[in-house]
């Protein structure tokens, strides 16, 4: 699962994954895993809380992905704060990112696929 929120000025939020996480130092959308027995939906939810210290409201699934060469599938959100105080886990994050879809999708650290789920982003927030 992989969350985006974009602020008003056009901003999307991104993390620099800590050193103790798979794929340290890389940046990426808030997220992670979904736990057994758990629904996407809430596992969204639960990652960027975990990471951010965030709440979210889930506005729409608007990707997904299914690697060919592993048994793995990202699934992408457009996502609204219920609140605005960021709480980074540093056993997580190392940095907070507010990248242009731009940056994001070509930052030389970022995580593979990032420039599809943007797209994707982009096209479901429009004028939101």
């Amino acid at each position: 699962m992989i969350v985006g929120w974009r602020r008003g000025d056009g901003r999307w939020l991104l993390i620099r994954r800590s050193r103790h996480v798979a794929a340290p130092l890389r940046v990426c959308f808030p997220g992670g895993a979904v736990e057994t027995g758990e629904d996407r939906d809430v596992a969204a939810v639960r990652e960027v809380r975990e990471e951010l210290g965030l709440a979210v409201q889930l506005i729409d699934r608007v990707w997904h992905h299914q690697f060919t060469d592993r048994n793995l599938t990202l699934w992408g959100y457009l996502a609204k704060p219920l609140d605005r105080t960021l709480r980074p886990d540093p056993n997580e994050v190392a940095e907070v990112l507010w990248l242009t879809g731009e940056q994001a999708s070509s930052h030389p650290d970022m995580m593979p696929m990032t420039d599809r789920f943007v797209a994707a982003l982009q096209r479901a927030a429009g004028d939101r």
